[in-house]
């Protein structure tokens, strides 16, 4: 099969042929029809991630057919439309039996544990557990996000930050997944605050549902901003870039006994961010992390899908070649895109 495969970190990935995945006995074989490039690729490119064994095939965003199924899946055949959680977990430890896959003891990772999705096939394991089938009438480039960046922003937004109609919420960095979170927490009623660098996604920010938008690069002072325009805080803030300084922001923007849900990674030297803690003790605030999605949860992300009160299609921008891949997975820390890009054609 073809492949984008880089052997060293932070050289530049090429487009080689490689050997076809077999499915494991719990596993399945995906042919890939569509794969999103996410900043998350780019990290693990960078050698920030040491789950990485080189030489190794990124991508963990994709949606395809199933091509080849193990003997021991139950529940999957030939041809079924399906996506997956970034995050595939064992089914054995303790928070697997508990429903949070997300955090699994033994999880594992396409495109980071094990070779991913920018290629023509891609194996998944613990297929009865992970796989979650995609509607008929779903594209696939849309239904690339929902295995990262949308199905984590569902989750950040509703089972983590518990959002609810009428509260102000604050999102930092407006990519793909700060994008995802303003559309999410619009549906469920929030006042939604936008934050970038960028204007042209801020102007798509406002087009998704945010009342307001402010541009971090003309504001002397973003939680003040923030502050004003809500008359007192954000009652939920998020890091959906993952950088010290929209982290700090995001728990400087809130207001007592509000919540930080940090969704963005911060890996590499931007690992240990300054938190303004005095403020976290003295308003109560809470400091939430978020990773992922586990796949018995996407039945409820799927049906807001479907009734119109989402809509993952808006969110989907540049559309590449496999042979395209390199390059966008070299820039993805310039922020460039608007929307997300996904690799369509192999």
């Amino acid at each position: 099969m073809k492949a984008v495969l880089f052997e060293k970190f932070q050289q530049a990935p090429k487009l080689v042929s490689v050997p076809d995945p077999t499915p494991e006995p719990h596993g399945v074989v995906i042919r890939v029809e569509a794969t999103g490039v996410c900043r998350s690729d780019w990290h693990g490119w960078m050698g920030h991630d040491s789950d990485i064994d080189l030489p190794h095939v990124p991508g963990h965003e994709l949606a395809g057919v199933i091509e080849a199924v193990g003997a021991s899946v139950a529940n999957w055949k030939i041809g079924d439309r399906v996506t997956v959680p970034f995050i595939s977990g064992c089914g054995a430890c303790s928070e697997c039996h508990a429903g949070h896959q997300q955090v699994c003891h033994n999880q594992q990772q396409p495109g980071f544990t094990h070779w991913g999705s920018f290629a023509q096939y891609v194996a998944i394991h613990k297929a009865d557990l992970n796989l979650v089938a995609l509607p008929e009438t779903m594209e696939y480039a849309t239904a690339a996000s929902l295995g990262c960046r949308f199905a984590t922003s569902f989750r950040a937004v509703v089972d983590q930050g518990k959002v609810s109609a009428g509260q102000w919420v604050a999102v930092h960095g407006c990519g793909g997944v700060g994008l995802s979170a303003v559309m999410i927490a619009t549906a469920v009623g929030a006042n939604v605050i936008a934050i970038d660098i960028d204007d042209a996604k801020l102007a798509l920010a406002r087009e998704l549902g945010a009342v307001a938008t402010l541009n971090s690069t003309t504001i002397a002072d973003v939680p003040d901003a923030v502050i004003e325009l809500t008359r007192g805080g954000a009652h939920v803030s998020l890091d959906a870039l993952g950088h010290p300084a929209t982290c700090f922001n995001s728990i400087q923007n809130l207001r007592a006994r509000g919540k930080h849900i940090q969704v963005g990674l911060m890996l590499g030297d931007q690992s240990t961010p300054q938190i303004p803690m005095a403020r976290v003790i003295g308003k109560e605030l809470e400091i939430l992390g978020s990773h992922g999605m586990q796949a018995h949860r996407y039945g409820a992300m799927l049906d807001m899908i479907s009734s119109g009160k989402l809509d993952p299609a808006r969110l989907v921008g540049a559309r590449i070649s496999l042979a395209d891949a390199p390059e966008a997975l070299m820039n993805m820390n310039n922020f460039q895109s608007v929307g997300a890009t996904v690799i369509t054609s192999f």
